[in-house]
């Protein structure tokens, strides 16, 4: 019989292509793991997986297993949730994703307030980029992301939280034109610092200064918005910065901010949640406080 210990020991060996890394992510011995694939391998009476040296390939027919199980083991997973939060809102385990160019803004404001208002509530939070956090969601290992929406996944649902506007920072004695308000237009690409690619404040940042797509100086490869903005600082060029990092990585005197001209560039932040997650109403209530506490 297909038990869910061999469907997870599956799916973790399809993530890391290796029994050794896939034993220590189930907490399990290398043996106890592979015996289990083997036990599955018999159950189904197919190839799973090619045994090599160094590796692990899977089958054909393994791989739409492992993409089977996957599926089961987050409905398994939210079939928990279910019956573990049906009573407080915001209460027990809360598996919570956030993308790096939100996390140090909007956490240190909201964390104080879940941990007042929630105490029964236990966060378990990871920073990463947004395609990385979809797909920690989809399989059941995260239950909400805080993204930069859209997110058109036919597995989620999402919920718009507030809008933030984006603003371009340069040098304090930068030759910008000296108005209220500025355009695309007068962004030199070739001066155009941005996170590395990956980061979904890049692409934005892309979409809006499309002419810049050639120029941009990818070879810096910042992973923070911190980085960045030392870097305009020190005369190196100008970004876009989302508003609400503006009070944290705006304080150095050598930075200039300048608005653009209406309609102004901006990113719609959300919640994204499986759409067979029970716990809707967690999310909802969420999904206020964040907004609560942004404004």
């Amino acid at each position: 019989m297909i038990t869910l210990r061999q469907l997870r020991y599956l799916d973790a060996l399809a993530r890391h292509r290796h029994f050794g890394r896939a034993a220590a992510a189930c907490a399990v011995s290398q043996p106890a793991l592979s015996m289990q694939i083997k036990d599955l391998e018999g159950d189904l009476g197919v190839a799973l997986v090619e045994r090599r040296t160094n590796d692990v390939v899977m089958t054909e027919t393994g791989l739409e297993i492992a993409r089977r199980a996957e599926r089961i083991l987050s409905e398994v997973s939210d079939l928990e949730d279910f019956a573990r939060h049906r009573g407080a809102v915001l209460s027990g385990t809360l598996k919570f994703g956030v993308i790096p160019s939100v996390a140090p803004y909007v956490l240190p404001h909201l964390l104080p307030v879940l941990q007042e208002k929630h105490p029964d509530l236990e966060l378990e939070l990871r920073e990463t980029q947004t395609r990385f956090l979809i797909e920690e969601l989809i399989r059941g290992a995260l239950d909400v992301v805080m993204i930069a929406l859209p997110a058109p996944y036919a597995e989620i649902d999402t919920m718009a939280l507030f809008d933030d506007a984006f603003l371009l920072a340069a040098p304090a004695g930068d030759d910008l034109p000296n108005r209220t308000r500025i355009s695309a237009d007068d962004i030199d690409p070739s001066r155009l610092i941005l996170l590395e690619e990956g980061h979904c404040l890049r692409d934005q940042a892309l979409a809006f200064c499309s002419d810049a797509a050639g120029g941009t100086l990818r070879e810096l490869g910042a992973t923070s918005l911190t980085t960045v903005m030392q870097m305009v600082a020190n005369g190196y060029g100008v970004t876009l910065i989302p508003e609400i990092a503006v009070p944290v990585e705006t304080r150095d005197e050598r930075v200039r901010l300048l608005r653009f001209a209406k309609p102004e560039p901006f990113r719609t932040v959300g919640l994204a949640w499986r759409k067979t997650s029970s716990r809707v109403r967690d999310f909802k209530a969420l999904g206020k406080i964040v907004t609560d506490v942004v404004n």
